[in-house]
């Protein structure tokens, strides 16, 4: 069965005593600060009212409730018999473990908190904050990618791979899979309709709506987490936890759709 070669990366860039830069946390810090320069931008064309230091204290706490709302997750979605047997793997984190739908919960909640305290609505500032969310998620697949893990299921596709650790069979490269419908494809779509106020949730709902779709899809493609497996018929725990973003995502942008007409601060002259 032919597969492409794996372009083996070494996940540490360097090493300085016992202190290491590993590719996966440099998409962190990449992602953290593409989605400041993107809420500073809209905050200026949308006319939020942001300040640059409100720019930076939505970068501090966000990373917090991310990087928490994240482990957290990873660990009662995804690890739990682990935590249950070992609660000290919590603080593990070089490790690995991370939980997309986790760190969405803890950017909710921080959000909810600091909204007010900037003098912006919630649904605003998580309007802004959608638009460049597929930036970091792009730069965490390409990570994972690097990292071999989280790989693609079996297959004879010409752009197969045989993952470190994943035995000698190709693979789906499912990691640029999301990288690129997750990341390249939803940014693209998120920033084209951000060139103009929206009514407020309708990004948020846009971007939920849309990476659920693209998670489910690429999910069909992707390994099932060896200690989890499938968990109803065919479906992984994966798909099973988007399946409430979807919903929120749709009846957001329902809900935003429906109060649009009578708001005369979403018309189409507030394009510029």
């Amino acid at each position: 069965m032919a597969a492409l070669t794996y372009p083996a990366i070494d996940p540490i860039i360097f090493e300085i005593g016992p202190f290491a830069v590993r590719w996966y946390g440099l998409a962190y810090v990449a992602g953290f600060i593409a989605g400041a320069l993107v809420l500073r931008w809209l905050s200026r064309r949308w006319e939020a009212g942001l300040s640059d230091d409100d720019v930076v204290s939505a970068l501090l706490w966000g990373a917090v409730g991310l990087l928490v709302g994240a482990r957290v997750g990873y660990e009662l979605f995804y690890g739990f018999d682990r935590l249950r047997a070992d609660p000290l793997s919590f603080f593990r984190v070089w490790e690995g473990g991370m939980s997309f739908h986790g760190g969405l919960i803890g950017l909710i909640i921080v959000g909810l908190i600091l909204a007010p305290r900037l003098g912006v609505s919630f649904l605003r500032l998580a309007d802004m904050v959608a638009v460049g969310a597929p930036i970091g998620i792009f730069f965490g697949r390409i990570a994972n990618f690097i990292n071999a893990e989280l790989w693609g299921r079996v297959t004879d596709v010409p752009w197969a791979m045989v993952f470190p650790g994943a035995g000698p069979l190709p693979r789906h490269p499912s990691q640029l899979y999301e990288a690129f419908l997750e990341g390249i494809v939803l940014f693209c779509v998120m920033l084209w309709l951000a060139r103009r106020k929206r009514p407020d949730g309708f990004m948020l709902g846009v971007f939920m709506s849309l990476y659920a779709v693209a998670r489910v899809t690429v999910e069909f493609f992707r390994e099932p987490d060896p200690h989890i497996g499938f968990v109803v018929g065919s479906l992984t725990i994966g798909q099973l936890l988007t399946v409430p973003v979807l919903v929120a995502g749709v009846w957001l942008v329902v809900r935003a759709r429906r109060r649009a007409p009578g708001d005369r601060a979403y018309s189409d002259t507030s394009e510029r």
